[in-house]
């Protein structure tokens, strides 16, 4: 069976092409075993930084892993 987990990773970039992430501010939550976990709180993330333009998370998928019994 494969198994695959979530993270929801981010923080605050040095300009509006989130290129460079500002030392000290990244944020990495998770795992999540499923995506509309991960997704339930990308969203709190986004929504908590909304007035913060460069601020910015994304979803990411480990590759899925077979686990044996």
């Amino acid at each position: 069976m494969a198994n695959s987990r979530f993270w929801v990773v981010g923080g605050e970039y040095t300009s509006c092409d989130c290129d460079t992430i500002v030392q000290g501010t990244e944020r990495v939550v998770g795992p999540f075993d499923n995506r509309n976990e991960a997704e339930r709180t990308w969203r709190t993330l986004s929504e908590d930084h909304r007035p913060q333009a460069q601020v910015r998370f994304t979803i990411a998928q480990e590759p899925p892993t077979t686990l044996s019994a």
